[in-house]
């Protein structure tokens, strides 16, 4: 088992998004990070919906499955139930300093602003804001309502990176899972996470754009 520091939580809730929030998983393992996930009920449902990918109901089920797929270390990747409480992310003595939540549904980030703690992703938060740690949460909905507008504000002058998944075009993507990748850059490199998923801006097409006349 890695460090604390070396550590990251991750979780997935119920908003249209499975491939950003995998495809994430993916990079985080591959960085050499250890992963403490957490899927409540309505993701399992988009990750059926969106990947065909059924998960088993235990976390310890999970996290085999999880594992083998993503060929994660021993030990590198961690599933927890809504209500483990006893895990290292329910404390600001045990959890991790960085916290994403890919996709974030809308229900999920009113939880958050409002301090909720009813399930363990929502005490996971809580614990990363309080102990001002770096959180990041990926909403995916369209258009968004005030209310929604407003817990966002609510996070993010308590700290919290809200990055809506909008994915650029500047790289010209070829593929969806081009698009996947653009979000999942622009994640790792507020993690300071090094990556080679997507080019950057003004290092990738050379091409200087034509002026009016031209």
């Amino acid at each position: 088992m890695q460090k604390r520091e070396q550590a990251i939580t991750l979780a997935f809730t119920g908003a249209s998004g499975a491939p950003y929030g995998l495809r994430l998983l993916s990079c985080l393992l591959e960085s050499g990070r250890t992963v403490h996930l957490m899927i409540s009920s309505a993701a399992r449902v988009v990750l059926a919906e969106e990947e065909g990918m059924k998960l088993p109901g235990s976390p310890e089920a999970c996290e085999r499955l999880l594992s083998e797929r993503m060929q994660a270390k021993p030990g590198q990747l961690r599933v927890y139930g809504k209500e483990q409480w006893f895990s290292p992310v329910a404390s600001g003595s045990g959890a991790p300093r960085q916290m994403v939540i890919c996709p974030c549904s809308t229900g999920t980030l009113a939880a958050v602003a409002t301090g909720m703690s009813n399930t363990l992703i929502e005490r996971a938060a809580d614990v990363v804001l309080k102990e001002r740690g770096q959180l990041l949460l990926v909403p995916r909905e369209t258009p968004f309502n005030s209310i929604h507008l407003e817990h966002m504000l609510k996070l993010s002058n308590l700290g919290a990176v809200i990055m809506p998944a909008a994915p650029g075009f500047y790289h010209q993507p070829q593929s969806i899972a081009d698009l996947v990748d653009f979000m999942v850059a622009r994640i790792l490199d507020h993690l300071q996470i090094e990556h080679h998923l997507s080019a950057r801006w003004g290092y990738g097409n050379q091409t200087e754009p034509k002026n009016a006349e031209g």
